[in-house]
């Protein structure tokens, strides 16, 4: 059998059992092979009833002390009992809705094994659902006991018996083996086994240091693909050269306008983008600032300096919404010096976009802003000097690239203001330098969070009419229900009727929702801007870049069906302005992680740790869609547990790059093949 070979043709499996195994990503043996348990059941731990401790799995060996029970429960389904001697004591066994199990304890004489977790509900020690394994001869070894048995990741109709069979068969009929990517020196600097023996280890160990052992070169190598490939991306970039941005001194004339000072990050930012800009290699930077600490005046400090230089900039931003804001923003900075400032969308109509075309083809505008209207085909631009991408996780890479595309070795920059914990960072953005914003403007002051049961909801109300009487305004936010705008525009849309017929009667509500034409989405945000809406009931459209000063309190129904990440985001639509704000949670929190999201917005305003937070209770692969980034998927590492491999991988990868930046000496050949492969299935950040 050979790693290339199809699933399907494995024995046991046939045509349709592949169909369940093509529903995990395993379309050859070498996909099963590297389909890694996600943990292990040990059973090698037997003991005697006597010795039992409540809540402990284990197994115990005996012979029937008495006869099948079997009768109906309370609720109606069917229950199975016995006991279960072993000389040194008597323990009881039950199965639920099991009612073949007669068959598998049909002879009374034999010796039996069972593994399970063990029970105190009574003196009498038992086992709910215990797994089964009948000794055919007196002293037999067991099959199934007495070893570590893997856990894998499984699918409805493939349970983990006939994907353990499939793995075990695929390892003994197995006449290949596994290309050896790592170098020697790199396994022996490291102390990794070959990959061979970790692939076998992995699946069939020995005992939890084989297990252990075997993983950690997996992983080892994984994360080692990424550092890499993320590194040669800078290392390329870093050996191109880029217009060069002189006078970059004009900014500080740029912050005299201002009519406010700028913080002391912020001008610590404006000072490595400054650096970048005059440098002539392309500025590839990350600029992370927690929601309201200001990364807009620092990306406009830039596009002033490339304006004065007769270049061009551009900003991307994700909704037409938060495009617009920029838009008007960038554009009351830049009036006062002349500079144009171009805005395009999707909801422009053919003689606005026309219009806006021709003064960016012509560069008469030195700035343009606009959603992904920007990267079409039709626009040109006469000379790109500076992309800017905001809230950049919401584009693929793709999109990024074709921005950066329109000019030529453009600088970039890409802006977040979703926190991301610092090695996290270096890993997802390891071909960028990172600049972070820490610091919030003065005047501001943290916003008052509570979670709040629906028995406090009048009490709320009667807060919330208070402060509209003051003349302050709120955030109401319906959570996603399904995965649709459609549903979630109606479930708002519901939610405004019961609100204005109720708590809100006479109070001027609005609506917002995805499903809302451009048009109406502006002129609602425009009039709640201007105060003439007082309560906003919104979907997550409000999410990121809405500022409205005035706007006081956010409550946030249904908050358990949100992430920290989210969670964040929405808070941060208030506390823009000098006066307290306040955000309220209310939510069915059942799930201890659910509980354990709303005890950490109580506790704390701060983006990272809310984001440290965040990536341990969600695990990488939900805490950032990597594809976003042009990434590949991890398949085995994981950045919080794994986080000692992933520092000794950055070690190994920053001694490689210093010494074969290019990855081009004969040792790496095997690991750059490698590495292409996997970065040009995530996205072809490589490209």
């Amino acid at each position: 059998m050979k790693l290339n070979d199809n699933i399907q043709y494995l024995k046991g499996i046939g045509e349709k059992r592949a169909e369940l195994f093509h529903k995990l990503g395993i379309f050859t043996v070498g996909d099963l092979l590297y389909h890694l348990p996600r943990g292990f059941e040990d059973r090698t731990n037997i003991r005697n009833i006597c010795d039992l401790v409540d809540g402990e799995t284990v197994c115990v060996r005996g012979i029937l002390a008495s006869g099948l029970r079997k009768f109906r429960a309370r609720r109606g389904g069917w229950v199975v009992q016995t006991t279960l001697s072993d000389g040194t004591g008597v323990m009881r066994l039950t199965w639920f809705n099991a009612t073949y199990i007669d068959k598998s304890l049909s002879d009374p004489e034999a010796e039996y094994m069972f593994y399970g977790k063990v029970s105190y509900r009574t003196m009498t020690a038992e086992m709910v659902n215990p797994i089964i394994e009948k000794l055919e001869n007196e002293g037999e070894k067991a099959k199934k006991m007495g070893m570590i048995v893997p856990i894998y990741p499984a699918t409805a109709g493939l349970n983990q018996r006939s994907i353990r069979d499939a793995v075990k068969r695929a390892l003994d009929g197995l006449d290949d083996r596994f290309c050896e990517i790592l170098p020697e020196s790199v396994r022996s600097r490291n102390g990794l086994i070959g990959i061979n023996d970790a692939i076998r280890r992995v699946h069939d160990p020995a005992d939890y240091d084989e297990f252990y052992e075997a993983r950690r070169r997996l992983v080892f190598e994984e994360f080692l693909k990424l550092q890499l490939g993320v590194s040669s991306v800078k290392s390329v970039k870093k050996s191109r050269r880029a217009v060069v941005i002189g006078d970059v001194k004009c900014i500080a004339e740029f912050a005299r306008g201002l009519n406010f000072d700028l913080t002391n990050a912020q001008k610590r930012v404006i000072n490595e983008i400054s650096a970048d800009l005059k440098s002539g290699v392309p500025m590839n930077r990350l600029v992370q600032g927690d929601v309201g600490s200001g990364k807009t005046i620092v990306a406009a400090a830039a596009m002033f300096a490339v304006a004065r230089c007769g270049c061009q900039s551009a900003m991307m931003a994700p909704t037409e919404i938060l495009a617009e804001q920029h838009y008007k923003t960038l554009k009351k900075y830049f009036d006062p010096w002349g500079i144009k400032v171009a805005f395009l969308s999707g909801g422009q109509s053919a003689k606005e976009r026309a219009a806006n075309t021709e003064v960016i083809e012509s560069g008469a505008a030195a700035v343009v802003v606009g959603t992904h209207a920007v990267i079409t085909d039709k626009v040109n631009f006469k000379n790109l000097a500076l992309s800017i991408t905001d809230e950049q996780h919401r584009f693929g890479v793709g999109q990024r690239s074709k921005l950066i595309n329109k000019g030529m070795n453009v600088h970039t920059l890409v802006m977040t203001a979703t926190p991301i914990p610092r090695t996290l960072s270096l890993v997802i953005y390891g071909d960028l330098d990172i600049s972070i914003i820490d610091e919030l403007p003065p005047g501001r002051k943290p916003v008052r969070t509570v979670a709040l049961a629906e028995a406090q909801r009048a009490r709320l109300y009667d807060f919330v009419l208070r402060e509209l009487d003051r003349g302050r305004q709120a955030y109401f936010v319906c959570a996603l229900v399904e995965d649709s705008e459609t549903v979630e525009a109606k479930a708002a849309s519901e939610y405004v009727k019961k609100l204005s017929a109720g708590v809100l009667r006479g109070r001027n509500v609005g609506l917002l929702h995805g499903r809302m034409k451009t048009a109406e989405k502006e002129d609602v945000m425009r009039r709640f801007a201007a105060g003439e809406i007082e309560a906003l009931v919104a979907t997550t459209v409000i999410e990121v870049g809405v500022d409205v000063p005035n706007a006081t309190i956010m409550v946030i129904e249904n908050a358990e069906r949100f992430g920290l990440a989210q969670l964040h985001q929405l808070r941060g639509r208030v506390g823009r302005g000098a006066d307290q704000a306040y955000c309220v949670m209310f939510g069915n929190a059942k799930s201890g992680v659910a509980k354990e999201r709303m005890k950490v917005m109580c506790e704390t305003n701060d983006g990272f740790k809310i984001s440290e937070k965040d990536l341990e209770l969600r695990g990488p692969g939900e805490f950032f869609g990597t594809r976003q980034h042009g990434l590949p998927e991890m398949k085995i590492g994981n950045f919080f547990t794994d986080m000692d491999i992933l520092k000794e991988t950055q070690t190994e990868a920053a001694r490689i790059i210093k010494s074969d930046p290019f990855l081009s000496a004969p040792e790496h050949r095997l690991l750059l093949d490698s590495i292409t492969e996997t970065f040009a299935k995530a996205g072809d950040i490589l490209n």
